[in-house]
């Protein structure tokens, strides 16, 4: 596993390049592509690119608050990849609709973010074999413990009616 400090760095990595995608984003006009003979489509497209944006931005800073969490590294990991995706289709209609130059830049920014996607995919991989190897530890010293329990005696019986002869 690599130090807290190394994915907290490589997470604001992901985080600042995600921060540089927002305004090329601001810059497409997909609304404007309708008149040029584009699908709606890509209207919602790129305004589900935008939320996914967020959505990542708000995952990754999660998991670099609390980096021992798998469910959080998932999160992070599989919201940069529909990310990717979705920036990868809308990609196609700013090159035919808008300006080849953005779309260019837009698949840029994802290739550069293939080095921080690179170190999430290992990180979520290292970070389930730790764990698993944790619970495969527990779980021996849990079978050591029941197994040390189950050899001891059986503890005499107290008796629980009082005494002849006592007083309540």
């Amino acid at each position: 596993m690599p130090p807290e400090w190394e994915t907290r760095k490589q997470l604001a990595a992901l985080v600042a390049t995600a921060n540089r995608l927002q305004p090329v984003l601001g810059e497409l006009n997909p609304e404007a592509w309708k008149q040029n003979g584009a699908p709606e489509a890509y209207v919602q497209q790129w305004q589900n690119t935008r939320k996914a944006l967020g959505y990542l931005q708000t995952s990754a800073e999660r998991l670099a608050r609390d980096p021992n969490r798998m469910t959080l590294a998932m999160d992070t990991y599989f919201r940069l990849q529909a990310m990717e995706q979705l920036l990868g289709s809308l990609a196609a209609g700013v090159r035919r609709y808008q300006n080849p130059a953005i779309a260019d830049l837009l698949l840029g920014m994802v290739n550069e973010n293939a080095a921080n996607r690179d170190f999430l995919e290992q990180y979520m991989k290292d970070l389930a074999a730790t764990h698993e190897s944790e619970f495969q530890i527990a779980d021996a010293e849990a079978q050591r413990c029941r197994s040390v329990l189950s050899k001891q005696p059986p503890a005499a019986k107290k008796a629980t009616a009082a005494p002849k002869g006592a007083k309540d």
